[in-house]
């Protein structure tokens, strides 16, 4: 059953760091989106919110160096796997801090700490602490972070990977990917045409168009994401998933309003039909 009122909001990294610069963070950026989400909350004050923020300069390029998404097995590897981990969770201390500031009542959940995969993907992850946090009216962050997993000893897995997880189980009715594109572009990267609204029926047609990223990204570009997404609403047909960019003023408020920004992912003519 859909819980109406929670919402899943996702700051790309790509948004609040300087993707091409290592361990720079925009940090006037963030502390702008992060005023706008207390102003939203505000003005609905029935939504219960859960933040997720990628890692953007701080974890892909020590991803990168140190191949940590493909698998960690020697003791480099390990030595990889602490580096990305070191550098995710100082990025998350500079999101809390900023959303702090904004007067959020967040408080982080690494995933390195609860989550285990399998083979890239969550095996178990007890769900109750972040749960209990909802209910409680407290803002839970999570974020893409090194993982421990039975196959792979250790990999990454990204912000919309535990989204899917996360959704399974707490069916929010939205989910709101903030990054620093418009939407999804489908003459990437001329970016002149973009796709209004992405459902199953449609994909066939705009699939071989969509690009990934265009800087670093170990988890995967755009492509990726919109193939998650709509796997994710096969499964939980009354999510409403939209894909745009914080860099405008003012835009996380239209979205916290469900208007209906940048790219729309959603069940289309599916929607209300049963898993």
């Amino acid at each position: 059953m859909s819980n109406k009122s929670l919402y899943f909001l996702k700051l790309g990294g790509s948004l609040i760091t300087d993707k091409d610069n290592p361990h720079t963070a925009r940090k006037k950026t963030l502390f702008r989106l992060s005023e706008e989400i207390k102003h939203a909350l505000d003005d609905r004050p029935e939504i219960q919110l859960l933040i997720g923020h990628g890692s953007g300069s701080f974890g892909h390029n020590a991803a990168h160096k140190h191949q940590t998404r493909m698998g960690v097995q020697n003791p480099q590897q390990w030595l990889g796997f602490i580096d990305v981990w070191r550098q995710a969770r100082d990025l998350n201390e500079i999101v809390l801090e900023s959303l702090q500031k904004a007067g959020l009542p967040v408080m982080s959940f690494p995933p390195s700490s609860s989550v285990t995969a399998t083979n890239g993907k969550v095996e178990s992850w007890d769900l109750n602490l972040i749960t209990l946090a909802i209910q409680n009216r407290l803002v839970p962050v999570i974020y893409g972070d090194v993982i421990f997993d039975t196959k792979l000893g250790g990999t990454i897995l990204s912000t919309e990977e535990l989204f899917f997880h996360l959704a399974l189980n707490l069916h929010p009715s939205r989910i709101l990917l903030a990054g620093l594109e418009n939407g999804v572009w489908e003459d990437y990267p001329l970016r002149e045409k973009m796709l209004e609204e992405i459902t199953p029926e449609s994909i066939p047609t705009i699939l071989h168009a969509i690009q990934g990223s265009a800087s670093v990204d170990v988890t995967g570009g755009m492509a990726d994401k919109v193939a998650g997404m709509l796997k994710l609403i096969s499964e939980e047909p009354q999510i409403k998933i939209s894909i745009f960019s914080g860099m405008k003023s003012g835009v996380l408020k239209q979205a916290f309003a469900d208007l209906n920004i940048g790219t729309l992912i959603h069940q289309g003519n599916q929607e209300g039909q049963g898993k």
